[in-house]
């Protein structure tokens, strides 16, 4: 995982809410969800606001893994701010985007777009970013600008949570009277960072659950806001149900009870909705 020190430049008032002029264009992107532009951002490297000033076809002898139906573009963009990104950027960057032509054949117009976009370095090109993704180029709204602020701001935060990669164990003690009873999950993270979920049970009482990021789990735990970080690492990252290997100390109704809790914190997430069609299709080569 990337570490929280290599994104040191983080410009958020800059990422003005006003419409500039040239956003006049008409958008190219769908508006994305919270979970399609945290999947952007979150870990990306460098974050750009920029304006298209020139893109050029390349030709299909030159891009021979362009899939059917797309065009290859050699973009140079114009950097408004850096949103994201450690030791600066330049003022002019250029990029391979490819994308989808109409239904009569015909490429989209890039040149003056407002865009959003999610890189890597080129090292040894100063000039040069590399898109994380086909789709790593989004057009600015005032929507897109808010999101992506809140989703940064709480990523580089001290107690930003991290990332979940399974979960390690879940335990269920029953209470002393029938309906009583507390379920604790343990999640695995890839900094090794403890993260766990409690459900607890009361006679008469709808189950409560909480998550707590540290080694103590009290009172002042809670539930994630929907629309949050913390939100994002556990709707899109936590699987559907309990894993065989995290309840194979339980049996009866100590394993059914732990299974029931597990459903409660899914439904209390909710459903992590994604939009984008080429989201893990791999990232473009940097531009020559």
């Amino acid at each position: 995982m990337l570490q929280k020190s290599f994104f040191t430049l983080l410009f958020f008032g800059l990422i003005s809410v006003a419409t500039p002029a040239f956003s006049e264009v008409s958008p190219l992107s769908p508006q994305l969800s919270y979970a399609d532009l945290a999947d952007l951002a979150a870990d990306t490297p460098l974050v750009i606001d920029a304006q298209i000033r020139k893109a050029i076809k390349v030709k299909p002898e030159r891009a021979p893994d362009v899939r059917q139906g797309h065009q290859r573009f050699y973009v140079e963009a114009r950097v408004i701010n850096l949103v994201r990104g450690q030791g600066g950027i330049g003022r002019d960057i250029s990029y391979l985007i490819d994308t989808p032509l109409d239904f009569r054949g015909r490429a989209p117009k890039l040149k003056k777009r407002h865009v959003l976009l999610f890189a890597y370095p080129v090292t040894g090109k100063p000039g040069s970013i590399q898109l994380v993704g086909p789709d790593a180029q989004i057009d600015w709204t005032a929507e897109n600008a808010n999101m992506l602020r809140n989703i940064l701001s709480q990523a580089v935060a001290s107690d930003a949570p991290p990332r979940i990669t399974g979960i390690g164990n879940a335990f269920h003690v029953a209470g002393s009277i029938r309906g009583e009873g507390e379920t604790q999950i343990f999640l695995n993270t890839e900094t090794g960072a403890p993260v766990s979920l409690s459900i607890l049970r009361r006679p008469g009482q709808e189950p409560r659950w909480s998550v707590a990021l540290g080694e103590i789990v009290d009172e002042s735990a809670t539930t994630p806001s929907p629309n949050s970080l913390l939100w994002y690492r556990l709707a899109c990252s936590l699987p559907r149900q309990l894993p065989a290997k995290a309840t194979a100390q339980l049996e009866g109704e100590n394993l059914t009870m732990a299974r029931e809790d597990y459903g409660v914190v899914l439904r209390g997430l909710g459903p992590c909705v994604r939009t984008r069609s080429m989201t893990g299709s791999g990232n473009l080569p940097p531009s020559r």
